[in-house]
């Protein structure tokens, strides 16, 4: 692993953590094993380094959605779409990567300059979100009364608010899943 990738990875971890304001480079010099001066070398400035690792956690995010979507034979019925990217969106935030974690917790507290690249990443996530639930509709599933932009919201908000709240003493990650799954479906369609 390259010092640069060092870095970003302990910058992801600390970020996912203590948050943007609490983000210190003394913290992600000591995760990566090195000294705080040496950062400079490969990022200008603390927000430079803030900014890859937030684009790195929506890119990471989405990629990973996208193919566990494209590992789902032909046909797949789009409910079972829409549940699979659930549990592929929970198990990436919460077991396998600081950098979505550091996405999902720093989004709102990021200056609008360190977000911009973020903003358009995001986009391209939630129109994955978007086919899903509209699929969902178009298969006649979802409830009537469900404005299909408010639901997308809501199910990715609830997803990423997981975050804020799990940690495995209140139960496995496979648990979280489970309940996410039967909530959404329940609250999503008529086919409960």
């Amino acid at each position: 692993m390259s010092t640069r990738e060092r870095i970003l990875d302990a910058a992801a971890h600390v970020l996912s953590v203590n948050g943007y304001a609490g983000l210190r480079l003394t913290d992600v010099a000591a995760e990566a094993r090195l000294q705080a001066p040496a950062i400079y070398h490969y990022y200008a400035s603390r927000d430079e380094l803030v900014e890859e690792v937030m684009w790195s956690g929506i890119v990471g995010m989405r990629e990973y959605v996208a193919a566990v979507l494209d590992e789902l034979p032909d046909g797949t019925p789009p409910l079972t779409r829409l549940l699979t990217s659930v549990e592929a969106h929970l198990c990436h935030v919460l077991q396998a990567s600081d950098y979505a974690t550091a996405w999902i917790r720093n989004a709102g507290q990021v200056p609008l300059a360190i977000r911009k690249r973020q903003i358009v990443e995001e986009e391209r996530y939630g129109e994955i979100w978007r086919r899903l639930i509209n699929d969902v509709a178009r298969e006649g599933l979802l409830r009537p009364e469900l404005d299909l932009y408010i639901a997308q919201m809501l199910v990715l908000g609830a997803l990423n608010w997981a975050v804020e709240w799990w940690t495995p003493s209140l139960g496995s990650i496979e648990s979280v899943v489970v309940n996410a799954k039967s909530l959404i479906r329940q609250g999503l369609t008529d086919d409960a």
